[in-house]
């Protein structure tokens, strides 16, 4: 599995961090220089980082446990969920709701409601229903889509988390922590890293390094399910 090099880091913008007032002192290992009042991102120590965290992530896909990508900022988004989609993990772009992980059985239930409307509206059971009523459960079914779409084929919770943003993102952060999941994350200078498994230290609000970092942790998800199917091809022919 190829590994970015530093200049493509460079070049994508890794290693921009926040004004020096809003840093987190923990991220000092990381912080390579101050320019300009900006905190500038080691980008040898974001290599050893994303290296640590490919292998591990590489790992969980291998035994086929699931990874839950999540990223609710404008500019990661559409990143995330094509990244989630590409490899067929869950995924939480839209809203975080308090309760997610914690409380899975109630958005189960939510989940089980938004397809059951599905089914009604594919075999024509809404037939004796008025326009209206039509179109309030067709909104509904919208509604829980766009919040819940992304793991509506999750019957159990994920073993690992993805996290754009763990300062954005920290009430996810907090449920993945609690029920004992591994964490993965960015993590920009204004966020402390001792809160995440594998922090990746790196630029979290400029597309290109979402993109970036996104891309070499799909890659390793990739790596790990192409492990996991050769080794049952492997198994079925001995």
């Amino acid at each position: 599995m190829s590994k970015p090099t530093y200049k493509e880091l460079l070049d994508a913008g890794v290693h921009f961090g926040h004004l020096k007032k809003k840093w987190n002192p923990k991220m000092q290992p990381y912080i390579f220089m101050e320019r300009k009042g900006i905190h500038v991102i080691d980008l040898n120590r974001t290599l050893e980082c994303l290296d640590r965290a490919t292998n591990a992530i590489q790992q969980i896909a291998k035994s086929g446990r699931k990874i839950l990508f999540v990223a609710t900022k404008k500019q990661a988004r559409e990143i995330v969920k094509e990244a989630a989609l590409s490899v067929n993990q869950p995924f939480v772009t839209e809203r975080w709701l308090g309760g997610m992980m914690t409380n899975f059985a109630t958005i189960r239930k939510s989940v089980k409601k938004m397809n059951t409307i599905d089914r009604m509206l594919a075999d024509g059971s809404l037939t004796s229903v008025t326009k209206k009523e039509r179109l309030t459960l067709t909104r509904e079914r919208n509604k829980l889509e766009k919040v819940l779409g992304g793991i509506a084929n999750l019957n159990r919770i994920p073993s690992a988390i993805f996290i754009v943003d763990i300062h954005h993102e920290h009430i996810a952060l907090a449920e993945a922590k609690k029920l004992g999941m591994k964490t993965f994350a960015m993590v920009d200078t204004n966020s402390d890293p001792s809160l995440v498994d594998y922090p990746i230290p790196a630029n979290d609000d400029a597309s290109k390094s979402i993109a970036m970092i996104t891309r070499h942790m799909t890659n390793a998800v990739k790596a790990g399910l192409n492990d996991r199917r050769k080794a049952k091809v492997e198994q079925e022919s001995a």
